[in-house]
């Protein structure tokens, strides 16, 4: 018999967040690729501090991943782990194909990415804070947090 968490959360609430946050965690994923492919591809005048932002970002964003799966799992879920699970959870679109994407457009899309982030944060903190798992609340404002910050960044060079 698989033992299931009794840590005072109900199994019904747990579940909803898990779910919750499994669509985070596949946004994070793709933001992730993303991220760290145009640290990979940009080009042009703005190459070294982006390429120094994007890295910054994406290394974030691995670390990420890692922090929310491994929350899901304490709840007592299963996390998917492929970006064929991820594609289809996520709002967040990757660039596909190998072309070339001005600076200004991945700064725009890392932007609206950012900020998808942060309303997908947003918008499961109700159901979280409903569940009383105080746990996943703080990675929540966590998250928002640096997503706000980061697209407030990446704002700042298109200034």
């Amino acid at each position: 018999m698989k033992e299931k968490p009794n840590t005072g959360l109900v199994e019904t609430k747990r579940k909803k967040v898990a779910e919750g946050l499994v669509k985070l965690l596949a946004n994070n994923s793709v933001l992730y690729l993303k991220t760290h492919n145009f640290h990979w591809n940009v080009v042009g005048p703005m190459f070294q501090p982006l390429h120094s932002v994007f890295e910054t970002q994406y290394i974030d964003l691995w670390n990420a991943g890692d922090t929310i799966a491994e929350r899901v799992r304490a709840l007592g879920f299963h996390v998917p782990a492929s970006y064929a699970d991820f594609s289809k959870l996520s709002k967040i679109k990757e660039v596909v194909g190998i072309r070339q994407v001005k600076a200004k457009d991945m700064i725009s899309q890392l932007v609206h990415d950012n900020e998808v982030m942060t309303r997908i944060a947003r918008e499961l903190l109700p159901e979280t804070e409903g569940a009383d798992d105080q746990v996943s609340v703080d990675l929540l404002s966590d998250r928002m947090e640096v997503h706000e910050k980061n697209a407030w960044m990446l704002r700042s060079f298109l200034e």
